[in-house]
């Protein structure tokens, strides 16, 4: 069980405005980048474990990218052996991985108030919330993946409507349907900050890529720390989530 408690004075806000809301997610993705790293490093060995399982060796024969061409990106991203029933099983562990980006935000909550941080915080998404998180992350993730099937175009209008779900979850105990209801509400009224502040986030967080696709493992978790900021915006400085152990 976990108890809340409100925050005392500390901590920072930033302004309703695209500029406001990346600059202060960089300013506490500095804060709290080992924690994000070591998010990272647990993705990748369990991406790891699923590519052995599938049989297929993405992250092998790196220096084909040095001529990068439309055959090359085929065969490295869509033909390879084992992609298929790779991205069949994929989605599942981006759900099941959720609530580590979650413990992501609550750590990073806890850097912008000066709290204590504790590496176990890391885990707090699969102690509090869980199921509502699983389910948000598997509705979203089907949403998500159609739109980008539709030619990708409409990823690009759909993804910042999602934007706020994550913090409403573990900042508000939410379940999975109000927090995709209170996301939508939020969003569509101020859509274009959060189009700008979504896209914006979503190029720095892919941006890893330009470094031999290797550095992404430095700049994938930042759309989540942009995620807590858009919250802290608009709904205010989190409540803290204290745990009677």
């Amino acid at each position: 069980m976990s108890e809340f408690k409100e925050f005392d004075q500390q901590g920072s806000v930033p302004e309703r405005n695209t500029g406001s809301i990346i600059s202060h997610a960089f300013e506490m993705y500095k804060g709290v980048f080992l924690y994000a790293l070591v998010v990272m490093i647990i993705y990748f060995i369990a991406d790891s474990i699923l590519q052995s399982i599938t049989g297929l060796k993405w992250y092998s024969n790196y220096s084909s990218f040095r001529n990068f061409d439309e055959d090359n990106y085929r065969n490295i991203l869509i033909n390879r052996p084992g992609t298929s029933l790779y991205y069949s099983f994929s989605g599942l562990l981006s759900i099941l991985l959720s609530p580590l980006f979650v413990g992501l935000m609550y750590i990073t909550n806890k850097f912008n108030t000066k709290a204590s941080i504790e590496f176990s915080d890391l885990f707090i998404g699969y102690r509090q919330n869980l199921g509502n998180i699983l389910l948000y992350s598997l509705i979203t993730n089907i949403i998500l993946w159609v739109s980008i099937a539709m030619c990708f175009i409409p990823f690009l209008f759909v993804y910042p409507l999602f934007f706020l779900g994550y913090p409403i979850l573990l900042f508000e105990n939410s379940n999975a349907m109000d927090a995709i209801s209170k996301t939508y509400n939020i969003v569509k009224e101020n859509y274009s900050i959060f189009w700008g502040t979504a896209i914006l986030g979503g190029v720095i967080t892919l941006s890893g890529i330009l470094l031999c696709c290797v550095g992404i493992i430095f700049t994938y978790p930042f759309v989540y720390i942009a995620m807590y900021s858009a919250y802290c915006a608009y709904l205010g400085k989190p409540r803290q989530i204290t745990y009677n152990k």
